[in-house]
């Protein structure tokens, strides 16, 4: 028996089989939180997806090697924000092996079963001095009701945290999916500064929890953008329990991953309504193309336009900066059959104007949640991004982010 997808209360510790804790380490000037740590009460299934830029820190570098020396099993998880450990040298990576050896010591595990994440300035030496000092407070913190602190812990310039949890039936039991975010600038998921911690109370198989990372990543976390920026530091784990005695196989796949997704496009919204300097959710649908690749290239063009981005803050319904940036994007592109929406209203439709509706657009995008379609004229295939608005805030507080 398979179950409907439903919400529910908590982010990453819904899931059994989970505790989390949030502390202060004295990395953030301010004294906030800015130590976290995951930790599974038994080894845990793992799975990850990690940033594709070529100048990686070294977490991402250290996590990649846990998960092969483990063979995709993870015990805990640590994460420091205020202090990305990014260009960092060799320093920087002992500091993050130094994370996980003190975490395992703690944990009891060994320490290729601790996977870890940093995120903050780039190319500031991290104060693994105070990261050890904190972790035993950390441990004595661990509870199944500390999640949200947690999220919080791994903040930078997010206004908010990120928490998401899902529930499904599998068999006739329970699973749960649950999660945290971070992420507010540098963001173009490929992945971005972004991080995100996905747990769930299942059993399943490491082939199938890193098919449905990577299925659920490319439809969430990949679909959003901030500024179009890929980080040096992005990761998405994903820990599966088993907590619940349900197991996860080909057959009840389909009701795991629409859990998965459901928290996952949450914590994603999450972090686009929170870049630095949003006022705006803004939904890209791209229809009309060639196919689903070139669908999404013209999605993420779009959305990535300061043109386009700057005129939707200003309530500005330019459909030709829309047009402009569709017809540059390198994909197929027909004029004469293209079109632009913004809401229900029609404002260019098969080469054709239609600025007598401009009035009833600009109303429309006086609104913080607003959806934008463009039609390439070039086939059948769409693609769904979503990004933010450009404010002069973004401007102000990526001038000041190190001064």
């Amino acid at each position: 028996m398979i179950g409907a997808t439903s919400t529910m209360t908590g982010g990453v510790t819904a899931p059994r089989g989970f505790r989390a804790a949030g502390v202060s380490a004295g990395i953030k000037a301010d004294g906030g939180l800015d130590l976290a740590l995951l930790v599974a009460d038994v080894p845990a299934t793992a799975a990850a997806v990690f940033t594709i830029n070529r100048a990686q820190a070294a977490p991402v570098v250290v996590s990649r090697e846990h998960l092969g020396r483990s063979g995709g099993v993870a015990r805990a998880v640590v994460v420091n924000s205020g202090c990305a450990n990014a260009c960092t040298g060799e320093a920087g990576m002992q500091g993050a092996r130094d994370m996980t050896e003190q975490t395992a010591r703690l944990v009891g595990c060994p320490p290729e079963q601790v996977l870890v994440a940093s995120t903050g300035v780039i190319g500031v030496e991290l104060p693994i001095a105070k990261i050890r000092a904190a972790l035993p407070a950390a441990m004595r913190a661990l509870a199944p009701d500390q999640g949200a602190r947690a999220a919080r812990a791994i903040m930078t310039t997010d206004p908010f945290p990120k928490e998401s949890a899902a529930r499904t039936t599998i068999a006739g039991v329970d699973v749960a999916v649950g999660g945290m975010a971070k992420g507010s600038g540098m963001i173009e998921p490929m992945l971005a500064t972004m991080l995100a911690f996905v747990t769930t109370d299942a059993a399943v198989p490491q082939p199938l929890l890193a098919r449905a990372l990577r299925e659920t990543v490319d439809e969430t976390f990949n679909a959003i953008t901030v500024d179009g920026e890929c980080s040096t530091n992005d990761t998405v784990l994903l820990l599966a329990s088993g907590a619940s005695g349900a197991a996860v196989d080909e057959s009840t796949y389909p009701a795991f991953a629409a859990a998965l997704r459901a928290v996952s496009v949450e914590l994603a919204l999450g972090i686009v309504r929170g870049g630095e300097g949003a006022t705006k959710l803004v939904t890209i649908r791209v229809s009309g193309a060639a196919d689903a690749a070139e669908a999404r290239r013209a999605a993420k063009a779009i959305a990535n336009s300061p043109l386009v981005k700057t005129a939707i803050h200003g309530g500005d319904p330019n459909w030709g900066r829309l047009i402009a940036v569709a017809g540059r994007a390198g994909v197929a592109f027909d004029l004469s059959r293209a079109g632009v929406t913004i809401g229900e209203t029609t404002l260019f439709d098969n080469g054709k104007p239609y600025d007598h509706n401009a009035p009833r657009a600009a109303e429309y995008l006086k609104g913080n949640d607003l959806i934008v379609g463009v039609h390439l004229g070039a086939g059948q295939a769409s693609s769904t991004v979503w990004t933010c608005d450009l404010s002069a805030d973004y401007v102000r507080i990526n001038a000041d982010y190190r001064t």
